[in-house]
């Protein structure tokens, strides 16, 4: 049996697979906000309601909205910011009595891909969340790559390539850069973008169904979106060139998406032609919780 343990910034989910990774139990709790300790008694909380073999002491799989830092051993880069400097893995730990691994939520939906999703048998997967914020992970040979400060697939925080004169220089971005790919192509982004140009607030799915209807405006908003995204795709393309892309969060969930990126990418790469799938996620919103409860224990992380 695996469990795993979705640690999000407003719910907390559970996940027993096992090992054929068929779903044996699942629950899920509302996440305590800005208590750390209670964050902690929560995790219990759910591992106790889906556990059916406690004495076995099975190991867990935590993913999180940030990362263990290397050098400190202490939670970095996490939008629940009440982890933040955080032992993490060892408290939960304590309070388990059984070993943890912690990932960040990205590297967990990217695990959960490559072993029994949309990356099954690539050797190389490159997954993605496009949703509240921007995220990556990389899976080789079914094994999660950390890097040496845990922040490889980071791709959010990294310049928006080839920015128009309209784009440049960018908003700012939590992180303290400027023009960051999260501030153009996450969900909030999108809708700002929409209302800048319009004048219209408009939910993402919204603007979506609205482009679907004929609205030039909606459809100008949503090619940006799209061609944005693939200029960020078309980097990493260029420096790791995957064997699959596999694309989750709620703007994954635009269909039009498969059709219009790869021409896009193939315009921006640095290569004659461009063969990278692009491909939606098989386990939906369930990747990141799954991908935790594979870290242990056949998808061990890589330095």
């Amino acid at each position: 049996m695996r469990i795993g343990i979705d640690l999000g910034g407003t719910k907390i989910e559970g996940i027993v697979l096992d090992d054929s990774g068929d779903e044996v139990a699942r629950a899920r709790i509302p996440a305590p906000r800005g208590d750390y300790a209670q964050t902690l008694h929560a995790i219990a909380d759910v591992i106790e309601q889906i556990d059916l073999m406690p004495e076995a002491r099975t190991p867990i799989g935590v993913g999180i909205p940030g990362t263990v830092s290397p050098a400190t051993g202490l939670v970095k880069n996490a939008n629940s910011t009440w982890l933040i400097g955080q032992p993490l893995d060892r408290d939960l730990e304590r309070q388990l009595g059984r070993p943890v691994r912690v990932a960040n939520d990205a590297n967990c939906f990217a695990i959960s891909e490559a072993t029994d999703g949309a990356g099954k048998g690539a050797r190389v997967v490159f997954g993605i969340i496009v949703g509240t914020g921007v995220g990556g992970g990389i899976a080789v040979d079914g094994a999660l790559i950390t890097g040496g400060n845990a922040i490889t697939g980071e791709w959010g925080h990294t310049p928006l390539p080839w920015m128009t004169a309209d784009e440049h220089p960018g908003r700012s971005c939590y992180c303290g850069q400027r023009g960051c790919i999260e501030t153009f192509v996450s969900g909030p982004a999108f809708e700002r973008d929409f209302v800048y140009t319009t004048g219209r607030p408009m939910a993402a799915a919204s603007i979506v169904e609205a482009a679907e209807a004929g609205d030039g405006d909606a459809e100008a908003a949503l090619a940006r979106l799209e061609d944005r995204i693939a200029r960020g795709l078309a980097m990493v393309i260029n420096i790791l060139d995957p064997d699959i892309i596999v694309l989750g969060g709620g703007l994954s969930n635009i269909g039009r998406l498969y059709d219009r990126l790869p021409p896009l990418v193939d315009s921006h790469t640095f290569s004659d032609s461009i063969a990278t799938p692009i491909l939606p996620a098989v386990h939906g919103d369930s990747g990141g919780v799954r991908g935790a409860a594979w870290l242990w224990p056949g998808a061990g992380a890589v330095e």
